[in-house]
């Protein structure tokens, strides 16, 4: 039996599939290359030094989905496929809205012909909208302050309604912060397309020169020093969510959301510091407008996913730059480039 990752080839995708593939257990990948590229299906085979299936398929694609689970025997699915940044999701909100929400209905839809009641879900801190106090828990009020934020919040809503409807569900809502960082073999990482929307891609494309300034969205914010605060995860320590996640839908029904973070926030300009300060590399910065959509300050209480899966981010704020700038710097064009050494 295997374990289906939608969005497989991704940044988070890659680093949980890496982290199964090393538990022992057999997974089948699929992705479109939206925002993912090939070459990461190679270096995930090489770091685990185990082979799988892939499926290049889009969920919109209801046909294709459906000969994946016609031609294999999946016990569970992790859901990480969909459009993911903010900014961009302002811009053209009907196309987040279909592919997000029309995508995660296809597969449920499959899920359910076949028998596969297992799910964990990709979800986002952004449920919390403008949270009124921190560190933020999983009974806090929920909204969104844009598209991309509302279709993780009706994908909640439309899973409840699953649970709901057939008790037979077993579904985990995975609300994580701003995960960073990449294997420590530096084989894998975030490699976004055109200028990143997320902070340390922006600043490690800044360091390698790929770039000539990070440009910092807003320093009126109620924060320490003007800039946003966020909970930044490594994606390993995120990975590993996700397998304590996978355990408990395999062996109990119902369905739970659970913050993964690390319930320390740091400004971005605390970030730039601690990335200076660990690689010695300078990052020039610009003050420019607000980001429409963003929130002030956001970090989690994650003691429900330490109380209910036995789960606690490890890694520090140092290690999560170290990784990021090993990735950047052997990698300085993403996976098109030829590996530094």
């Amino acid at each position: 039996m295997a374990i289906l990752i939608t969005g497989g080839a991704g940044y988070i995708g890659s680093h949980t599939s890496v982290e199964l593939l090393n538990a022992g257990y057999e997974v089948i990948l699929l992705d479109n290359f939206s925002n993912s590229k090939p070459e990461s299906l190679q270096r995930i085979k090489e770091i685990s030094s185990k082979d799988f299936k892939f499926y290049e398929v889009d969920l919109l694609n209801r046909n294709n989905v459906e000969q994946v689970f016609l031609n294999n025997h999946i016990e569970a699915v992790i859901h990480f496929a969909g459009l993911k940044a903010v900014g961009e999701s302002v811009s053209i909100p009907l196309h987040y809205y279909h592919n997000n929400l029309t995508g995660t209905l296809i597969l449920c839809d499959v899920m359910k012909k076949y028998g596969v009641k297992n799910l964990v879900f990709s979800s986002s801190a952004t449920v919390y909208g403008v949270p009124d106090q921190v560190p933020i828990k999983e009974n806090f009020p929920l909204s969104a302050t844009n598209p991309y934020g509302h279709t993780k919040l009706m994908i909640e809503e439309i899973l409840r309604n699953l649970y709901v409807a057939d008790n037979d569900w077993s579904i985990a809502l995975l609300r994580y912060f701003n995960p960073i960082g990449a294997h420590e073999s530096g084989r894998i990482g975030e490699d976004p397309n055109g200028i990143p929307n997320n902070l340390m891609p922006y600043i490690t494309q800044v360091a390698v020169g790929k770039l000539n300034e990070l440009q910092v969205f807003g320093n009126d914010y109620p924060t320490i020093d003007g800039t946003g605060v966020r909970d930044y995860i490594h994606v390993v320590d995120l990975a590993l969510g996700h397998l304590k996640a996978l355990e408990k839908v395999m062996f109990s029904n119902g369905i739970m959301a659970y913050n993964l973070g690390t319930g320390t926030g740091y400004s971005v300009l605390e970030i730039v510091a601690a990335f200076e300060k660990v690689t010695g590399k300078k990052v020039p910065y610009r003050i420019v407008d607000r980001r429409t959509g963003d929130i002030a300050i956001c970090y989690a209480d994650p003691s429900k996913a330490k109380d209910k899966l036995g789960w606690v981010a490890e890694r520090g704020i140092e290690v999560m730059c170290q990784d990021s700038w090993r990735w950047q710097e052997k990698n300085p064009m993403g996976y098109e480039s030829k590996v530094m050494i």
